[in-house]
């Protein structure tokens, strides 16, 4: 076995171990560097290093009493990410149907995954005779309505940290970042997003925010379809719906007040 597969499978074991001990906290409360060695027939210094690696990341944290581990604040994070998301798909779900219906284009459910924007549900319209299915699929932020409505929710300063390289996908793509915090501003002050042919030719959609009982950005809402069919008549008349819906499922979400 070469070098690099011996390290890969030594670290797959590592990532095996830690994910167990995570198991048996979770079954046996506290746990400590000795009893983590029994347990997987290991030297207590690999013990120590599996759970100094997941104390760092605050997913174990020491108990009171000292030695001992147990789960830490870090799985609730983690949690509470997938709550939230499970949340705004269960809020969304109805809402999404009922745009789907009164549009006849497919709508999709996004949020900020990193740099790029992840889909979680998607409704098909009348109209899509065979559509894509984007769910759990990561898409680009800056050549999607999507996108730039998440990418509407960060703060200037963050930006760079969220956005890498701008590539083409069509002649319209926005490649330039000056340009794009320009969209980014419009969004803001108009409260939706519009893509024409950024991500493919001949696809159109426009996209709404999302927020939460703080007035944050959590996810985005959008309409999407053939830009043949998604005209600029079209269009104006599916904002004031989309925007409707977008804000329906902020206030299911706890944001304002009817």
């Amino acid at each position: 076995m070469s070098n690099n597969a011996t390290e890969s499978s030594g670290g797959v074991q590592s990532v095996d171990r830690a994910l167990t001990i995570l198991e048996v906290l979770a079954r046996r409360g506290e746990l400590g560097v000795t009893e983590v060695a029994a347990e997987f027939g290991v030297h207590k210094s690999t013990a120590f290093r599996l759970i100094s690696t997941l104390e760092g990341h605050r997913l174990v944290e020491q108990a009171g009493e000292r030695g001992k581990y147990r789960l830490g604040i870090g799985l609730l994070r983690l949690a509470g990410a997938t709550t939230a998301r499970l949340d705004v798909v269960q809020e969304a779900r109805p809402i999404s149907k009922r745009l789907a219906a009164d549009t006849g284009e497919t709508v999709n459910v996004a949020v900020l995954s990193e740099s790029s924007a992840l889909y979680l549900d998607q409704v098909a319209g009348s109209s899509a005779i065979q559509t894509h299915n984007w769910v759990g699929q990561h898409i680009p932020l800056h050549a999607t309505s999507n996108g730039k409505v998440l990418l509407s929710g960060v703060p200037d300063d963050q930006l760079d940290d969220v956005l890498h390289e701008l590539p083409a996908f069509t002649g319209l793509t926005v490649t330039k970042r000056s340009a794009l915090r320009h969209e980014l501003e419009v969004v803001r002050e108009q409260g939706y997003a519009v893509a024409v042919d950024e991500l493919e030719e001949g696809l159109t959609a426009i996209a709404a925010p999302v927020r939460n009982a703080h007035g944050d950005v959590i996810a985005s809402i959008s309409v999407s379809g053939p830009t043949f069919r998604l005209d600029e008549a079209k269009t104006k008349e599916v904002i004031p719906r989309l925007l409707d819906a977008a804000v329906e499922i902020s206030h299911r979400l706890g944001w304002g007040h009817r």
